[in-house]
């Protein structure tokens, strides 16, 4: 009977017992690896999910703000055409002024271009080009104002160019 138990109680070979621990210890390694890159992909995840919905936050309401801009186009177009004909009412003005300071609380602001400023294509359009005193390349005329929403251009500036005398 002690033989028997002999049997069932034998220690394995250490040559074995270090395979079977090198063999625990890659499998172990590789477990915490995979659960490393799985951690750091989620805070990447993360990460990438934040700077959408900043995104969405920020520039969600883009759409209704270029149907504004339309709106503040037309006002102007207005407002021109009837400081031609005579007085124009002041309360005109203000609705004007309302419309704009609700879409500035929003982040628009209007691209500020000038007579004189060089072209600038990121933040411009050129409309045509005519001969002038200006270097060529610079801007004459502003014919529609650009706006910005935040750091994006909603709407590039429209202008006419110089090309020169």
């Amino acid at each position: 009977m002690n033989d028997d138990k002999e049997k069932e109680i034998q220690q394995p070979e250490p040559n074995e017992l270090e395979a079977k621990l090198a063999e625990a210890e890659k499998a172990r390694d590789e477990y915490l690896a995979g659960w490393q890159r799985t951690k750091a992909d989620f805070i990447n995840y993360k990460k990438e999910e934040m700077k959408h919905l900043e995104d969405v936050a920020r520039y969600g309401s883009e759409d209704l703000i270029k149907d504004l801009i339309g709106v503040i186009d037309n006002f102007d177009l207005g407002l021109r055409t009837m400081e031609k004909s005579g007085p124009v009412e002041r309360g005109i003005y203000l609705i004007r002024t309302q419309i704009e300071d609700i879409l500035k609380k929003r982040g628009l602001v209007k691209v500020e271009i000038k007579p004189g400023d060089e072209f600038d294509p990121m933040i411009a359009e050129a409309m045509t080009e005519v001969p002038s005193e200006r270097p060529p390349g610079t801007i004459v005329e502003e014919v529609e104002p650009g706006y910005r929403l935040h750091e994006k251009i909603l709407r590039p500036a429209r202008v006419i160019l110089s090309k020169g005398k």
